[in-house]
């Protein structure tokens, strides 16, 4: 309990900057639409090129980001068949970006430093980066297709330099190069503007909490996909893979198991508000999974890790 509470405390900072975010929109007129397009096409990109070229890299590191990556494509594809039946007309598109992924970066990074320390951490963002190429590829490509044809989300997907930036840091980084000295404090700070601007995206872009579960179908099933499916299905991975494949230790299965609990991701607000689709129905399910995450993950970590270790 006393980690719980210890883990609780220092998630404050994040729900000060979504309140932040939310007065900014409130009473500054602050556009959520042009930081949007700074954190998809510059800030996110450089913390995943840096976070590669400073993983220790091997061949089942390397596979790590698409463990996860798969893991993401079956989820939010299961849940996508779900919401095509129960609310085409309400941003169904936008649920396997909801479900699939989660707020990994800007809440999982702090907690895997508290739980893990410095090792566990660089393992923990390894198999992060699944997530990360999930959003940037199938996650926008499916989000994209509820306003836009195949050819245009194709071309969406494309323009999306996370992906290149994960490739290059990988070749890069498997030569034996790493980032400049001189550099280090650039992308440095460019993580800290990731985790900033990406949770006050989220209060950006509720305008009032007044009706902020909008569609209560919409949030019914990100909410349950994110909190209860996604950890099943990391348990029944750990369980298989300790039992039967034996290709991973305890470190990864505590990676992914963290994965698992972190809310919804702010890049889902991101895209929606890139894409226009549904963007305050989207965030303000997004900000419910925070709070709901305020309790929830303190507690799923003390007992989930208790387990493992």
């Amino acid at each position: 309990m006393l980690a719980a509470f210890a883990l609780l405390y220092k998630l404050l900072p994040l729900y000060v900057t979504v309140g932040l975010g939310w007065l900014a929109g409130r009473y500054l007129d602050a556009s959520g639409k042009h930081i949007a397009g700074i954190m998809m096409y510059i800030v996110t990109p450089s913390v995943v090129f840096a976070g590669v070229m400073r993983a220790p890299l091997s061949p089942e590191v390397i596979l790590l980001p698409f463990l996860t990556f798969t893991l993401c494509c079956l989820i939010g594809w299961l849940h996508l068949q779900i919401a095509r039946r129960w609310f085409p007309e309400a941003g169904a598109n936008m649920i396997p970006l909801a479900v699939g992924t989660g707020n990994t970066g800007y809440f999982g990074i702090p907690v895997a430093l508290l739980l893990f320390g410095e090792q566990g951490l660089a393992i923990y963002i390894v198999c992060m980066l699944g997530t990360t190429l999930f959003e940037t590829s199938v996650g926008f490509y499916l989000a994209a297709r509820g306003r836009f044809g195949i050819r245009d989300c194709l071309l969406k997907v494309a323009r999306l330099p996370s992906l290149y930036a994960f490739f290059l840091a990988v070749a890069l980084n498997s030569s034996g190069l790493s980032i400049p000295e001189a550099f280090a404090p650039l992308f440095d700070n460019l993580r800290g503007a990731y985790s900033v601007f990406g949770m006050m995206i989220i209060g950006m872009s509720i305008l009032s909490f007044q009706g902020l579960a909008g569609d209560l179908r919409f949030t019914g099933l990100a909410l349950a996909g994110k909190f209860i499916s996604w950890p099943l299905v990391a348990l029944a991975f750990c369980w298989l893979d300790s039992h039967v494949l034996q290709l991973y230790d305890t470190a990864v299965y505590q990676a992914i198991l963290l994965i698992s609990i972190t809310p919804i991701a702010a890049n889902t607000v991101v895209i929606a508000t890139l894409l226009d689709s549904h963007p305050r129905q989207v965030a303000g399910t997004a900000l419910l999974s925070t709070l709901v995450a305020l309790v929830y993950i303190p507690l799923m970590s003390a007992w989930l890790f208790a387990k493992t270790n």
